[in-house]
């Protein structure tokens, strides 16, 4: 681990760290007083979560009662009570919400307007943000004030100073980030005007996973303007390292693939620069459609059941999947549950190994394509890659790449563990260490112009 160095500020603040991720987000926070070195930690407890102190993260989920006032948030809405309730009062469950807020120029070819559920009418997807927010904060604030020897003291000191790290894709410009702003103080996160927005810091989510990174992964002395692989991915490392080589890193969400390229130095301080610009790609992976068709004449088939198997299918199947040539079940009944013509035998629905691989190719291809545009534009070799992110978690994912040819001569590495916290943390990260000395900007404008050369001119001397 990098060694991080004590904190230089004046006065004791906290910093809060919000991941809204497209399908799971989570809080990190760092209490920082002055000459102590900073730690970072996660919100580990949230309402209804199953289990507690193990997950950082909770389903990017809301449901609004017909008067449009939020009822259930994360966690709660998998309640069996929750979900009767619902269906008796009619509420709205709201998934994916958060790519309404998307910039429309971002590049995807696997999904369109009409694949993301739509808002109620009266709803839009600031206010939801604000409400999501609001429930995420709420939770960090029970998490520590539970948590610290007194907590509620602690609390109500630092509660006027407290500095907000809100992260959000790569491809997300200045009207996106507006909306963020927008969504925070109506959340009451910090008040209206310029001193409350002044404790509010935007960040990219491949700026973030390149702080997890480098603070929790990289400890190498020997490497400098390159990378090297994570511990315990690779045995050995090359003595002689190439000193134009670039690392990516490559965030895998549920629903967007961020991906960013750096250079950095590690010693003797650790100084670090993006050199290409960042990309961001969306996907939708095609579960749902695929169940749709598959049980569409059976009593299975209903919409509500469907998306029950659709969830149980992410949470679990996906990440379990690693060989095509494997048959892989969906466990969502009970042995009661049989309809051998839709190959369901006691509560689980049988899926042929290739049809699984398959949901897999929209997020392949979207890595690749976002990989060999940041080669393209890279100003040096790109020899190491990190996969950070829920979603790498994946072994299937994750093999996939390796045989992909695009990373035919990269080495493709994987933090060991908590690779579903690494944009949270490697906010709190981004405020306390400030890795990133140069950006690259995404697009560059100016005009063509010829000047006339004057040989009075030193300046036009010097140039000629």
């Amino acid at each position: 681990m990098v060694p991080r160095k004590p904190y230089q500020g004046r006065e004791r603040k906290l910093v809060l760290a919000f991941d809204v991720g497209t399908t799971y987000s989570g809080v990190s926070y760092s209490i920082l007083d002055p000459g102590e070195v900073p730690k970072i930690h996660g919100v580990a407890r949230y309402p209804a979560q199953e289990h507690v102190g193990g997950d950082n993260k909770i389903p990017s989920i809301l449901y609004y009662d017909q008067q449009l006032v939020p009822r259930a948030v994360g966690a709660e809405t998998l309640q069996q009570h929750i979900i009767e309730q619902a269906d008796e009062e009619n509420w709205v469950k709201l998934e994916w919400w958060k790519l309404h807020l998307r910039a429309k120029h971002l590049s995807s070819s696997h999904i369109r307007d009409d694949d993301i559920p739509p808002l109620p009418h009266g709803l839009d997807a600031v206010q939801v943000l604000s409400d999501f927010m609001k429930y995420l904060f709420r939770c960090a604030h029970n998490y520590i004030v539970e948590s610290h020897a007194s907590g509620p003291t602690m609390w109500k000191s630092l509660e006027n100073r407290i500095e907000f790290v809100l992260t959000h894709p790569n491809g997300w410009e200045g009207p996106q980030q507006q909306q963020i702003r927008r969504a925070a103080e109506l959340a009451g996160l910090v008040p209206a005007g310029e001193d409350g927005q002044a404790r509010l810091h935007l960040l990219t989510e491949g700026e973030a996973s390149l702080h997890f990174c480098v603070t929790t992964v990289l400890a190498s002395d020997a490497l400098s303007k390159t990378i090297i692989a994570s511990a315990g991915d690779l045995e050995e490392q090359d003595p002689q390292p190439d000193y134009d080589q670039g690392v990516a890193i490559i965030d895998a969400g549920g629903g967007t693939v961020d991906m960013s390229v750096y250079s950095m130095q590690l010693s003797p301080s650790v100084s670090v620069e993006e050199i290409a610009p960042a990309e961001c790609k969306i996907y939708l992976t095609p579960v749902l459609q695929f169940l749709k068709s598959k049980l569409a004449n059976s009593r299975y088939g209903t919409a509500d059941m469907v998306q029950q198997m659709t969830e149980i299918f992410d949470k679990t199947t996906k990440l379990r999947f690693r060989n095509a040539n494997d048959p892989q079940y969906i466990k969502f009944g009970t042995v009661r549950d049989r309809d051998l013509e839709y190959d369901i035998r006691s509560g689980q629905l049988k899926l042929a190994g290739n049809d699984v691989a398959k949901f897999f190719e929209p997020s392949v291809e979207a890595i690749t394509e976002a990989f060999e545009q940041q080669q393209k534009a890279s100003t040096m070799p790109i020899k190491h890659a990190f996969l950070v992110g829920g979603y790498a978690a994946s072994d299937f994912l994750y093999s996939s790449l390796q045989q992909h040819p695009v990373f035919s001569d990269v080495t493709l590495c994987r933090p060991g563990n908590y690779v579903n916290k690494a944009v949270a943390d490697g906010a709190v990260s981004f405020y306390i260490d400030h890795l990133v000395s140069t950006r690259v900007a995404t697009v560059t404008y100016g005009v063509p112009c010829n000047i006339v050369y004057q040989s009075q001119l030193v300046d036009h001397i010097v140039r000629e």
